[in-house]
């Protein structure tokens, strides 16, 4: 069976996008894009990705909405949500974490270090929930 490489990417901000998409197929990763937390939430049930980065601060639905909503659904209890946002104030992980994330990376990010904290993310919500 092959594996899933499938990330979902919500954001809405085409550099920030662009960036994080070059940065994941250049490590043969497939992304799915999702430019509102809406459609993020039906692409998310519809392609039960391997991982989710999520952007905080989204048109209509903000981030911590689009968390909340994602873990209402069980297909997606395995899938980790990883916050990628510019909300670095004390508290925002925090709260990042209480809307259902579950892990938390600083804007703008580090190319050089991007993929190595998206894995070992993903590694660790698996180790953690035992998938």
């Amino acid at each position: 069976m092959e594996k899933n490489r499938r990330i979902l990417v919500i954001e809405d901000n085409p550099s920030n996008l662009y960036l994080i998409q070059y940065l994941l197929s250049k490590h043969d990763y497939e992304t799915i894009q999702a430019e509102t937390g809406q459609l993020g939430i039906s692409l998310a049930a519809d392609t039960k990705p391997l991982a989710i980065i999520l952007d905080i601060q989204l048109p209509e639905m903000d981030g911590y909405q689009v968390a909340r909503a994602l873990r209402t659904n069980p297909i997606l209890n395995s899938t980790p949500i990883i916050a990628v946002t510019s909300y670095a104030m004390v508290g925002d992980k925090e709260t990042a974490l209480a809307a259902g994330a579950s892990a938390y990376i600083e804007k703008p990010i580090n190319p050089d270090t991007f993929i190595t904290d998206i894995e070992a993310h993903i590694s660790s919500f698996r180790a953690r929930s035992g998938k």
